[in-house]
């Protein structure tokens, strides 16, 4: 019996780390404004490709931990680091109203697509930087290593478990992109382009914090521990 809730305590705190770190809800106003203008059925089969990359990804790197990073001699901070540089451009160009034309454009070309074109198009333009490191960050792939090796003190199970959360996480992420048309419905197009504008400022500065904490990790107190964490002793 004790093995059993230390299991369940398992897959409910990696559930609870995995789904805070990707914040499905989080990133639907991204999401919608990446899709503006989109049919119904195209921005569901949109989502779906999302969702299924994501579980797809990490699944890969709950089983693969960070093989492929060391293959290549690359380390968690220079991750971290590149993937702000990319947050911070997809930031720039949503606070500039750059962001929803450049999708527009890139959705049509001049030509009529069927609902599965334009999905894998727009799929397309989305895995990188919306999908990956927005939804899936350095921080996401490490939590995912490091309870992958927590896991294997179960077994098969542990590893059944591991698969059972990713796959839960990425079902979030279907369901709460399917909620897009109606948020983008309550907002209206005034409402949509004040909160891309205002979420391209924060991920702006989501992305300096990424490579402030990438340095932090590369380097030995070239940056204060305040900096890097700011909140950590509000919550002490």
């Amino acid at each position: 019996m004790g093995h059993a809730d230390i299991s369940v305590n398992f897959f409910v705190n990696f559930f609870v780390a995995l789904f805070a770190l990707i914040d499905p809800i989080g990133n639907v106003p991204v999401f919608a404004a990446a899709t503006v203008g989109a049919t119904a059925a195209g921005r569901r089969l949109t989502a779906v490709y999302i969702a299924l990359f994501a579980m797809v990804f990490l699944t890969f790197f709950y089983f693969s931990g960070l093989a492929l990073l060391q293959f290549f001699g690359i380390s968690l901070p220079a991750f971290r680091i590149a993937g702000g540089i990319l947050l911070f451009l997809l930031g720039l160009e949503m606070a500039r109203d750059d962001f929803t034309a450049a999708f527009a454009e890139a959705a049509t070309d001049g030509e009529p697509l069927s609902t599965r074109a334009y999905a894998r198009r727009r799929f397309e333009r989305l895995i990188v930087p919306f999908a990956m490191p927005l939804l899936i960050g350095p921080g996401a792939i490490s939590t995912v290593v490091i309870y992958a090796g927590e896991a294997k003190r179960f077994g098969l199970t542990g590893a059944v478990m591991g698969f059972g959360v990713i796959a839960g996480v990425a079902l979030t992420i279907l369901l709460a992109f399917w909620a897009t048309g109606l948020i983008s419905r309550m907002l209206g197009r005034i409402g949509m382009t004040i909160i891309v504008r205002v979420l391209g400022l924060i991920l702006c500065a989501m992305a300096v914090q990424f490579v402030i904490a990438g340095v932090a990790d590369s380097t030995r107190g070239l940056v204060r521990h305040d900096t890097v964490a700011p909140y950590a002793s509000d919550k002490d």
